[in-house]
């Protein structure tokens, strides 16, 4: 959630020139950091205003394919820097972020021309599926969603597929939805009710015990051709990071 999100940290991500382009507009330099952060991650070149009239601006220099925009900003409202957009908007599709879950203000949103509305709180998984649904919707080009990379761990989504520095690591099922989440959530302290909740199943009623023994199974088989990059944290839950 987005009540997380100091405990994410900075990823350095090399970018593709043609990967789609993300206005994040937002006021909060640790909301905007993180967003960014994630996006860049995913594979998308990201570029960052904190009040409507840098928006504005930025949307004429950046040339973004979406406009990731929230409501409530210092100077303007969302809504008129959409409508500030004249005919720039019609090229620009616009997720809408607030704090606000009123009806009213969603109908306003989707009515001011938005594409979507996000809801804060939100997961960062949760949005950046939402930007993809809309840059497909939109027919902007997404950068390749289909491989996850960490340090030498890599996932290939489409073939269903785990390399460690080049060799392949046999994983089951669950052992795969298991490395799938961490690895969306780098350096990210993920605590062990959100595995449950995102590998399992929301209304999970088991031994909450089996992600310990997953977590082993996932040691041997990752961590086990290589430095370890499965982390414990104690008391708390686990992250994938490189070693120190």
């Amino acid at each position: 959630m987005l009540s997380d999100f100091s405990q994410v940290s900075a990823h350095n991500e090399s970018m593709a020139t043609d990967s789609p382009r993300v206005l994040v507009v937002d006021d909060e330099p640790n909301i905007v950091d993180v967003i960014s952060m994630a996006l860049r991650f995913q594979g998308f070149e990201v570029a960052a205003a904190h009040t409507g009239g840098e928006a504005i601006a930025q949307v004429s220099a950046f040339r973004p394919d979406l406009l990731l925009l929230d409501v409530m900003l210092p100077d303007m409202e969302g809504f008129d820097v959409a409508r500030r957009l004249g005919s720039q908007r019609s090229t620009v599709p616009i997720i809408f972020l607030t704090a606000r879950d009123a009806t009213e203000d969603k109908v306003r949103g989707l009515t001011t021309g938005g594409d979507d509305y996000v809801t804060k709180p939100f997961s960062l998984e949760e949005l950046v599926a939402r930007i993809r649904t809309v840059l497909r919707r939109t027919g902007a080009a997404e950068p390749d969603s289909g491989r996850l990379v960490f340090d030498d761990l890599e996932l290939d989504e489409d073939a269903r597929e785990v390399t460690r520095g080049g060799a392949a690591v046999e994983l089951t099922a669950t052992e795969y939805r298991l490395l799938r989440y961490l690895m969306l959530n780098p350096r990210r302290v993920l605590t062990r009710a959100q595995i449950l909740d995102h590998v399992w199943d929301y209304d999970f009623g088991g031994d909450a015990r089996i992600l310990e023994t997953y977590i082993s199974y996932l040691r041997k088989k990752v961590d086990g051709q290589g430095s370890p990059l499965i982390h414990t944290v104690r008391g708390v839950g686990y992250v994938l990071r490189s070693p120190r």
